[in-house]
């Protein structure tokens, strides 16, 4: 098929953790097939991961992360889909696109398979509108616009850094909603993409995501979660917060909305509820932290901005737990482990 059909194939690396065979790629082998995979393996690294046939892949198991990272792979989560992270870093890619292993192909309401990552890729391909709302959401969708009133030294955009996908079927909620919700499904398809306005935080999901690693990527760290650690599903939001304080004070921008996945599976709400009792009560002190948080001018790089809101985060949020003060920590090894494996290059001149 000519490469047109598969939009960035040689610029775009899909990232997988698991801990199971991956029987779920054949649903989407049509759209994945010629592009390559990364899967991180989670939980115990003598156990077999099963590909099927026919995929171009690499698979990193535990003891890979710590012979790649040394030292330095304290900082990838263990037994948390967290995990993921270490794909990221070890892409060299421009564009990276994350997907869970319970997440199939999802119909649009004629019935058609929707190409999840082809409608990534044109969200990231057309720039976001962060500095003003435009009431037709995302103007560079088909059959849409800039509204009337939309100024006009604002329709130019900026870089769009992160595509939020969402989900039909099982809903992304949290254990306290699951338990009252039990029976609830997500069965509205939303045709719309639009970008989060600056200023706003929103809650990530990592199961069906895409981002520019060349823009954002060393702040894709979804932090230390899973053993050993008094919190877990937090990862992706913890992720998403932080890329949007950066991404608001570099001037990228964050869409959301199309493309839909179908969800297939519900967690237990009792083991989700374990793992996130303690970020219930604590969101409700991050949440503000982020929102009050400043970078300063001199922080121009993804790295610094990353390494300012680490030494932040151990300053105010280190008073409510220790945890958070291991997490700065983790944050600051995060981004000397991604230095490392992904050296800036070098001038010409050789300096």
């Amino acid at each position: 098929m000519a490469a047109s059909t598969f939009p960035l194939k040689d610029e775009l690396d899909i990232v997988i953790p698991t801990i199971r065979n991956l029987d779920f790629l054949e649903m989407w082998r049509p759209f994945f097939q010629p592009y390559h995979l990364i899967i991180v393996q989670d939980g115990d690294p003598s156990k077999v991961v099963k590909v099927p046939d026919g995929f171009d892949y690499e698979l990193y198991n535990r003891n890979d992360i710590n012979k790649i990272l040394g030292p330095k792979a304290s900082c990838i989560s263990f037994k948390d889909s967290a995990c993921r992270c270490f794909g990221y870093m070890v892409s060299k890619k421009k564009y990276i696109f994350t997907i869970d292993d319970d997440c199939f192909v999802a119909k649009d309401p004629t019935g058609k398979d929707i190409d999840a990552l082809r409608q990534h890729i044109n969200n990231l391909l057309h720039p976001s509108t962060p500095y003003f709302f435009n009431t037709l959401y995302d103007p560079f969708s088909d059959g849409a616009d800039f509204v009337r009133g939309y100024p006009f030294s604002l329709r130019e955009g900026v870089p769009t850094a992160v595509s939020h996908g969402l989900w039909l079927n099982i809903p992304d909620y949290d254990a306290p909603t699951q338990l009252v919700k039990p029976r609830e499904r997500n069965t509205r398809y939303v045709d719309a993409v639009m970008t989060i306005p600056k200023g706003i935080l929103f809650p990530m999901c990592g199961m069906n995501l895409a981002f520019d690693r060349t823009l954002i990527g060393p702040a894709m760290y979804f932090g230390l979660m899973g053993d050993g650690q008094p919190i877990g599903r937090y990862d992706d939001m913890w992720a998403g917060w932080c890329v949007k304080v950066i991404c608001d004070h570099l001037g990228f921008g964050i869409k959301t909305g199309l493309p839909y996945i179908w969800h297939s599976k519900a967690s237990n709400p009792f083991v989700n509820l374990k793992k996130e009792y303690k970020g219930i009560f604590w969101q409700e002190e991050m949440i503000p932290f982020f929102q009050d948080a400043i970078l300063p001018k001199e922080c121009t790089t993804v790295q610094s901005c990353y390494k300012e809101l680490a030494k932040q985060v151990k300053d105010k949020l280190g008073k409510i737990d220790p945890y958070f003060v291991k997490l700065a920590d983790a944050m600051v090894t995060w981004i000397d482990a991604w230095d490392e494996l992904n050296p800036p290059a070098k001038a010409a001149n050789g300096k």
